[in-house]
């Protein structure tokens, strides 16, 4: 009955072990196709210069329940506005915020954007470009890591 027990108990811990390592494979999947979407974005988007017009204050940092937390903090997004190539006036919110605000109303920065969709438009700054990739392929690559470092030191153990 005891040898029962350890074999379920080992043959469980392994399920675990190839979870982890699967859902970290998913992670780093996803952030290598942001980072591809990023790396085509950049390779046809125009630059020019855009000012910060508006700080767009959100608090939208909610827990798992989707209840606003005690430490929750608003997040501002700076609204930029540019001219594009054609004489187009165009007017973005930036899909990235933070608090302490990173700009400020009337700051000057590079917008990068799409000719045939200037609504499509990013600051041309590392959080805004790489801060997703980073975050998922980081996260995918120390998990499955981690999870084959455990895999391979129980059977090295065995």
């Amino acid at each position: 009955m005891e040898l029962e027990v350890q074999v379920h108990g080992r043959a469980a811990r392994r399920w675990i072990v190839f979870g982890i390592i699967a859902s970290g494979a998913m992670f780093l999947v996803v952030g290598l196709v942001l980072a591809g979407v990023t790396a085509s974005f950049l390779s046809d988007a125009k630059r020019t210069r855009g000012s910060v017009v508006a700080l767009e204050w959100r608090e939208d940092d909610h827990g798992a329940s989707g209840k606003a937390l005690e430490h929750d903090m608003p997040v501002a997004y700076p609204v930029v506005e540019f001219t594009t190539a054609e004489g187009m006036p165009t007017r973005f919110r930036s899909s990235t915020g933070s608090n302490p605000p990173s700009y400020k109303k009337g700051d000057q920065v590079e917008v990068l954007y799409r000719a045939d969709s200037p609504e499509d438009a990013r600051i041309n700054g590392f959080a805004s470009l790489w801060l997703l990739p980073l975050i998922f392929g980081g996260t995918g690559l120390l998990t499955s890591a981690g999870g084959t470092a455990v895999a391979t030191a129980r059977r090295w153990r065995s």
